[in-house]
Parts: structure tokens; C-alpha cells; sequence
């Protein structure tokens, strides 16, 4: 029952004298399905992904379900907060780098063998861009291709061979894609019922995205990999302008984090130019502090909690910590919530008291 109906029969039931009956008190979770900073692989966790589940306190937040990017073990993550690929209603891409969207072959690919009587899922991304090397990054055809490898493998014919009723072009059929053109300016890209979801260009790699989902509960703005339209320094700060304008008002901001250990002069010979396109745990930090969120929830770790290394990029003095990323985010004098993410870390509006 959407807000206009309850405050109808609200009043209706006042004036008969009727029993009015509580309403459910709408809420909202935001999950970490998949931390791993980059194309890397570390102690298992999943490639980048968030879950938001929109509802009320009588369905457990769970009447919607949005997936932002789909990295490498996705499906998995879903599962074990009991959501299967055919329950999500759309799928949000940042940008087409492999460690946000190696998951995507493997949601479809489950929702049309399992649950493909249900209605298309939506794949909602920036229309084809051209990049600056000549190159176009294309999340139409990453969608439209995604199965390629089963179909010239012969996997999609037999699996239609065992159930005819399956769509004959496989997981690519399953899927609504949902181009819009960027901007700097925030545009409606999805809605249903009390749900819209916001997106914005930002800079990371051509056709690069943010998103602002929008709830009775409310507001989350998930980052990607956003970082400022400036490619180094000197500049102000290394986050994204359109993204903390797209942040400003909202209560939790999930947003891929550098730390600054990998940086020039750390030691560990990163690739400055890589460093400097990722936002950095202190800039994040400030950010969320201007735009007044209430959490703040650090993503994509590069380096992962625990690790000696970022690919072939050894840490000269060994792991960092929790703590660490902790210090360089407080440096700004943020005061809110913080999440170190590991996977399913989970934060839920409003709070459960």
C-alpha cells in the first residue's frame, strides 16, 4: 500500500470509527556483496557489488531488490542473504571493468535456467562511450554477448534440449537493458512504486557511473569507482564533484577507497596514474562529511584488509588493517558511521533498536 492509499483509508477509518491498523514501517538494507579492490583475487572475497532491498518491517526490507555491479562470485554472495538471481528486479553498472561485472554471465545465466518464466531484469547502464584511446566501452554489448561462450560450447542448445520452454537465445533474452545518457546533471534512470534510483557521469574510465537510490526509508548513493574529472594532482580533493552532489542529503554513501599507502612515494611502485583515479580514504572521509551523510561505507579496498599485497604490488610494510583505513578516513574529520567493508557487511535504514 503506497503512502497516498494509507493516509486514504487512515482517514476513512477515522471518520467511520473503525479500528485503524498499524502500517509497517518502510526500511531499507544496504549489503556489500563484493569488496575486492580490483582484478585481483584475495582469501575469497567477491568481486565489487552492493545490494539495496527496499521494503517494510513486515517483509524484512525485502518487496525490492537492486543490485549496483555484479563481480565475480555475485550469485553466491545473494545467497547467502537468501536472495536468488530471479528475486532482483534490476541490475545497475557502474562501468564494464571485469571485477564489477565477471558476475553479471553468471546471474543471468542461473535466472534463465532456474526462474525464467519470470519478467525480464532490467540492466540498467550508460549508453555506449568513446574513449579517449579510440575505443568504445559498451555495456549494451557486454549484455548482448554475455553468453557467447556457452552458445558456441553448445551448453545453451542442450539445456534447451532438456527444457524446450527456455528462451532460444539464452541469458541475453532474460535481460531489459536500460541505456541513459550521461550527465552531469542527476537523471531518473529507474523507478517502481517508492523506489527511484538516480544516475550521474563520473570520471574513472569512459562511460563511468554513480547511482542515488531513493526510499520512504531513506536515500543511498553508491560510487563505483567514481574519482575527480581532474586526473592528478594538484587539485582539491581526489573524489568526484557529481558524486557529492549526487551524495548531498543522502544518509549512507558506498564508495570504492584507495589507501594512501599505495600511493606515490609509498614504496610499493603502484602505477601513479591508477592511484590517482581511485578516491583515497581521507578525501572519501571529507566528502561524506560536506554532504552530511550518516555512514559511510568504504568498498573495493585497494589493498584488502589483511593483505601483503595488491597484485604485484607488495606492501613494504606488510598488511594493512581496519584501524588503518579507520585513521586515514577520521583524518577528515568525519565523525559519522564508517564500514571497513568486508562482504555482507550490511547496514539498514532506519536502525533496528
Amino acid at each position: 500500500m503506497n503512502r497516498v492509499m494509507a493516509g486514504f483509508v487512515f482517514a476513512l477509518s477515522a471518520v467511520l470509527g473503525l479500528p485503524v491498523l498499524a502500517q509497517a514501517a518502510p526500511c531499507m538494507v544496504v549489503t556489500l556483496t563484493g569488496t575486492q579492490g580490483g582484478p585481483s583475487s584475495f582469501q575469497g572475497l567477491a568481486g565489487s557489488g552492493t545490494l539495496v532491498r527496499y521494503g517494510d518491517d513486515s517483509n524484512d526490507c525485502r518487496g525490492v531488490f537492486l543490485q549496483f555491479d555484479a563481480g565475480r562470485g555475485t550469485s553466491m554472495r545473494l545467497s547467502q542473504v537468501g536472495a536468488t538471481p530471479g528475486q532482483v528486479n534490476a541490475v545497475f553498472i557502474t562501468h564494464v571493468h571485469s571485477d564489477h561485472v565477471d558476475g553479471l554471465a553468471d546471474l543471468l545465466q542461473m535466472r534463465w535456467m532456474q526462474e525464467y518464466k519470470l519478467p525480464k531484469i532490467d540492466v540498467v547502464c550508460a549508453g555506449d562511450a568513446a574513449a579517449a584511446g579510440g575505443y568504445l566501452m559498451s555495456c549494451a554489448k557486454l549484455v548482448a554477448h554475455t553468453a557467447d561462450a556457452y552458445i558456441q560450447s553448445g551448453e545453451i542448445a542442450q539445456r534447451r534440449a532438456e527444457d524446450k520452454a527456455r528462451p532460444a537465445g539464452g541469458p541475453a533474452d532474460l535481460a531489459n537493458v536500460v541505456l541513459f545518457a550521461s550527465s552531469d546533471e542527476p537523471q531518473l534512470v529507474w523507478s517502481s512504486g517508492d523506489v527511484r534510483v538516480m544516475a550521474v557521469r563520473s570520471a574513472h574510465v569512459a562511460g563511468h557511473a554513480s547511482y542515488r537510490v531513493d526510499t520512504p526509508a531513506g536515500s543511498v548513493v553508491i560510487g563505483g569507482d567514481a574519482g575527480n574529472d581532474t586526473p592528478a594532482p594538484p587539485r582539491a580533493s581526489s573524489t568526484s564533484a557529481q558524486v557529492e552532489a549526487l551524495a548531498r542529503g543522502a544518509q549512507v554513501i558506498v564508495h570504492s577507497v584507495i589507501h594512501p599507502v599505495m600511493g606515490p612515494g609509498g614504496g610499493t611502485g603502484f602505477p601513479a596514474p591508477i592511484y590517482h583515479r581511485q578516491s583515497t580514504a581521507t578525501d572519501l572521509g571529507a566528502m561524506a562529511q560536506r554532504s552530511g551523510a550518516q555512514h559511510l561505507m568504504l568498498t573495493h579496498l585497494i589493498p584488502p584488509l589483511g593483505a601483503e599485497r595488491q597484485g604485484p604490488y607488495r606492501l613494504p610494510k606488510g598488511a594493512i588493517t581496519v584501524a588503518d583505513y579507520e585513521v586515514a578516513v577520521r583524518a577528515s574529520g568525519f565523525g559519522g558511521g564508517l564500514t571497513v567493508g568486508g562482504d555482507l557487511s550490511s547496514v539498514r535504514l532506519p536502525a533496528k533498536r
